[in-house]
């Protein structure tokens, strides 16, 4: 078995320890955390949490399996690539000077981002969409020096009538 990107996204009550107890599982599996990301789902008192994680497909079913035993776990499921929507967010901080500032804003309208904020000697770029497209934008934008980034990880749901 190989070692792929897994998707699991989790609905669990808003009660104090619960990020813990799944990060906890996660640790005592020797299983990483390559995201997580977590925010308010459509049900009141209940956060959607968005996992991925790299492992077999064995793998990741035993997690998914006690995760759903966990207090305060409502549902946890495993998503697959052609099953799901994703995107991420980043923030990025390039050096800017009044040269290079007109060629930077082109890029960054070529992949429909904006520009949130614009100093002296940095503009931060605002991107939102899938992972090659941050990644891309990331990588035309290391020509001109990135001093920080910031990216929220995959979001996802399942698309279309999936539940």
């Amino acid at each position: 078995m190989t070692d792929t990107r897994h998707t699991l996204v989790a609905l669990v009550e808003d009660k104090p320890g619960v990020l813990n107890r799944i990060a906890s599982l996660f640790r005592r599996r020797s299983f990483n955390i390559e995201s997580l990301a977590v925010g308010g789902s459509e049900r009141p008192g209940f956060s959607r949490m968005t996992i991925v994680a790299i492992g077999d497909s064995a793998q990741v079913e035993q997690i998914r399996k006690q995760l759903e035993k966990l207090i305060n776990v409502v549902k946890v499921s495993a998503i697959t690539e052609g099953d799901m929507v994703t995107r991420e967010l980043a923030l990025i901080k390039v050096k800017a000077t009044a040269s290079t500032r007109s060629e930077i804003m082109q890029i960054v309208s070529i992949f429909r981002a904006n520009i949130v904020d614009v100093a002296p000697s940095s503009v931060t770029v605002e991107v939102t969409g899938d992972e090659d497209k941050v990644n891309s934008l990331l990588g035309l934008l290391r020509d001109f020096g990135v001093k920080e980034v910031s990216r929220t990880g995959r979001i996802a749901l399942t698309r279309g009538s999936n539940s």
